[in-house]
């Protein structure tokens, strides 16, 4: 089976989204003989954020000197990202071999696994193989029915910022997406959480008391952000002076500090995460698409954030980063997102809008949304090709701009391609 080959049928899998429920991943995994059954975890759940944490865990845990597995969605420029141990993408080869060995199972059981289900059992067969010592493991939707959650119980559960996103699938308030989210939370294991408003920590309070599970808060009182640009920021928390991280954003480090609670909580369980291996964990942490610099002359921006929530964080950094600058917008979004709420508030500080198609279904053509941010009262060019829209935006931004690209992490691919060619 060739890369091709795999990643058709991995793609191609009976599509049907998220299906919550376990008894598909449940079967395929009895099959397989419970990989995961091998592998120690940390189960990171969240509306924002828990992928920027399972980064910071993950360096750390390897910085500590532990073999140490990530799996996280969705993926910025291929495939091989969602699955890593050690830093390093799963090899084309581990995944032309694991779905050879995969889809007969996958074919033989009651109904056939959607795609993030034949992927995190890939992912889970590749982590016993690699005889990980811990994996730090990112739920894909929600949390409870999520096919992560196949998993034991889990050295630690995390539980990152709650929002309002797919509502239609974990409820319509905040307090019923938190019901299903600590789901993750299992007799036995640690919690950890992001502090939220009261309403929504009593759901994971007596998720803890119902299933006996020790609850640690984040630290945000501590937080002191002592400097920041765009290479970076440099904050105390807690017991912490001076931690370098490179990930910008004040939201960066609230989830920092949920890092940093993990950690405590971690090694009461006997992990041993030294204060020098959370330094280097956090200060060589790489996410990409998340507020990244990617090109400067003119500066160019990359941010992956859709909803509410990211939206905030994303005026928040202009504000800090990009005070006094206007912005040329390079844009795209799916078409089922609230779109203007990801545009109302970044509109003031664009001078225009250039739009693009993202490379999925369910993106909203180019030419539409352009003629929907005109009612901004600012200029916006609809471009067909995505490096025809790189491209037009360096322009009009001019050596000393910036542009801003922003709306959907399923479009940072094709424009971190789009800059390679042109640079």
């Amino acid at each position: 089976m060739t890369l091709e080959q795999a990643l058709h049928y991995i793609h191609a899998v009976c599509w049907k989204g998220s299906i919550p429920g376990l008894d598909r991943i449940n079967a395929l995994l009895d099959k397989l003989d419970h990989p995961e059954r091998a592998c120690k975890f940390v189960h990171v759940a969240g509306t924002n954020g828990k992928g920027s944490t399972c980064a910071m865990l993950a360096s750390i845990f390897q910085a500590a000197g532990y073999k140490t597995g990530l799996y996280t969605s969705p993926y910025i420029l291929r495939f091989n990202e969602r699955i890593q141990v050690n830093g390093q993408q799963i090899p084309d080869e581990a995944i032309c071999e694991l779905t050879e060995y995969i889809k007969p199972f996958a074919d033989s059981i009651f109904e056939q696994p959607t795609e993030f289900e034949m992927v995190t059992a890939l992912g889970f067969e590749y982590f016993k193989r690699e005889k990980c010592d811990i994996v730090i493991c990112e739920v894909g939707m929600g949390g409870e029915f999520d096919a992560t959650n196949v998993i034991l119980p889990p050295e630690a559960a995390v539980l990152c910022n709650i929002g309002l996103d797919h509502t239609e699938v974990l409820g319509d308030t905040l307090e019923k997406i938190a019901a299903t989210k600590s789901g993750i939370i299992k007799p036995g294991c640690d919690a950890v959480i992001y502090r939220e408003q009261p309403s929504v920590e009593a759901v994971f309070e007596a998720r803890c008391k119902q299933v006996g599970a020790r609850l640690h808060k984040a630290d945000f009182d501590s937080i002191r952000l002592e400097s920041h640009g765009l290479s970076g920021q440099v904050f105390s928390c807690g017991r912490f002076q001076h931690l370098k991280l490179p990930l910008l954003g004040e939201h960066q480090l609230h989830n920092a500090a949920v890092v940093l609670a993990a950690v405590d909580a971690l090694k009461s369980r006997g992990w041993n995460l030294t204060d020098e291996a959370v330094r280097t964990g956090l200060e060589t942490v790489q996410w990409p698409g998340r507020f990244q610099l990617m090109r400067e002359k003119p500066l160019f921006i990359v941010d992956g954030g859709h909803n509410p929530q990211c939206i905030e964080a994303l005026v928040k950094n202009i504000d800090d980063y990009l005070q006094g600058k206007e912005l040329t917008v390079l844009t795209g979004v799916l078409g089922d997102k609230d779109y203007h709420c990801m545009y109302k508030n970044v509109a003031p500080y664009a001078k225009e809008f250039i739009t693009i198609t993202p490379a999925n279904p369910r993106a909203m053509q180019a030419s539409d949304l352009a003629a929907y941010l005109r009612g901004f009262g600012k200029p916006a060019t609809a471009c067909d090709v995505v490096e025809d829209g790189v491209k037009l935006a360096i322009e009009h931004a001019g050596e000393n701009g910036v542009v801003l690209c922003y709306g959907s992490l399923y479009m940072i691919g094709d424009i971190d391609a789009a800059l390679k060619k042109l640079s």
